[in-house]
């Protein structure tokens, strides 16, 4: 018997979007907002393209879409990424936002570096999705 295949099989379980992080500031940065309301899990990564200085991150969650309502954090790190192909990785599960506030919806990763000239690739990776469909992962060309 012939069986059905897709070739989206990871990407109909997983969310994955990637940002360039450029600040050019020493001052707190959120990267981007995203809704984790048919998730279970959150993950984001910092990859170092330029730079070498030390990095705080935080996972913060929010009910509003763009950030604007009272941040919530719900993870922190430190690290000390200080050559360009280090990264470093923050999660946190659907029930940890959940156990910091009903509303709390939305999340970003929040970074601080201590050199404004540093760079690097944000990666969110969001999992368990309540329903898993082709196109969660996509290509994204400008």
């Amino acid at each position: 018997m012939a069986v059905a295949t897709s070739t989206d099989q990871s990407s109909s379980i997983m969310a994955i979007t990637q940002y360039d992080h450029d600040p050019d500031a020493t001052s707190a940065v959120d990267v981007a907002w995203v809704d984790m309301r048919d998730y279970g899990k959150f993950i984001a990564s910092f990859f170092r393209t330029v730079g070498t200085s030390a990095l705080t991150y935080k996972i913060l969650a929010n009910s509003a879409s763009d950030g604007s309502g009272s941040d919530v954090e719900i993870k922190s790190g430190s690290a000390a990424p200080d050559a360009v192909g280090d990264y470093a990785f923050l999660e946190c599960t659907a029930e940890e936002l959940l156990s910091a506030g009903t509303d709390l919806r939305y999340v970003t990763l929040n970074l601080t570096l201590a050199t404004g000239t540093d760079e690097g690739v944000v990666t969110y990776i969001r999992s368990c999705p309540r329903h898993s469909y082709a196109g969660l992962t996509s290509d994204s060309i400008a």
